[in-house]
């Protein structure tokens, strides 16, 4: 496959960045994407309802196993385009069938933490691996990205680890003290109630602050 590759310093560091050429079928592959990351934000989020409701029905150990099926569907999308997502989905897995074999509600309560887990691991490791994983997203729409817009999407990054770490030590408090009640309240709703102001805010920053987007 065709690329056109463009190479950026990060301090004492040279990186190339190669981007794929357009071709017939990008625009499906885009769409492919996006339909992989809204199929794993959508199940991610209805995760506590699950967990909620299917407790009053279920042993601990069939609910894990749903939602094994339910990772492996999203894993086999995401693997095939080669996704971000792919390690976080495998983790997943892995974590679901250690819930399987402990057959413990507990143990499913700590799935949020593993989530905000990996993905301060990924975005995090992005900061020192350079470029950071929002460059790489903001690169998919603007190849000839601003050494202004490298800079801004490095602070980005930062700030959403930043969240991660704060969201993440909420669901691990709801998950060792809280009711059932308050733990799905949190996971399932005000987790991503700030997680979308947060997503606000940075859109807006973004279009005040960033020319080349406008």
């Amino acid at each position: 496959m065709d690329k056109k590759c463009i190479s950026h310093q990060y301090g004492t560091q040279r990186v190339r960045h190669c981007i794929p050429a357009r071709r017939v079928g990008t625009r499906y592959t885009a769409k492919m994407r996006w339909f992989v990351t809204g199929a794993m934000g959508l199940s991610t989020l209805l995760y506590p309802l699950v967990v909620f409701f299917g407790s009053h029905y279920f042993e601990p150990w069939k609910i894990a196993a749903l939602l094994i099926v339910l990772l492996l569907v999203r894993l086999a999308a995401s693997y095939s385009l080669k996704h971000w997502s792919t390690p976080l989905l495998i983790a997943g897995i892995g974590y679901c069938l250690f819930a399987m074999w402990s057959n413990q509600l507990g143990t499913l309560l700590f799935y949020p933490l593993l989530v905000n887990a990996l993905m301060l691991l990924i975005f995090g490791w992005s900061l020192y691996s350079p470029p950071s994983l929002i460059e790489r997203v903001a690169r998919l729409q603007h190849p000839d990205l601003p050494p202004e817009g490298v800079i801004y999407t490095r602070r980005v990054t930062q700030v959403w680890c930043g969240f991660f770490i704060i969201n993440g030590i909420l669901a691990a408090v709801t998950a060792l003290w809280a009711s059932l009640e308050v733990w799905s309240l949190y996971n399932g709703l005000i987790a991503y109630v700030l997680m979308g102001t947060l997503f606000a805010a940075e859109y807006i920053v973004r279009m005040r602050t960033q020319k080349h987007v406008r």
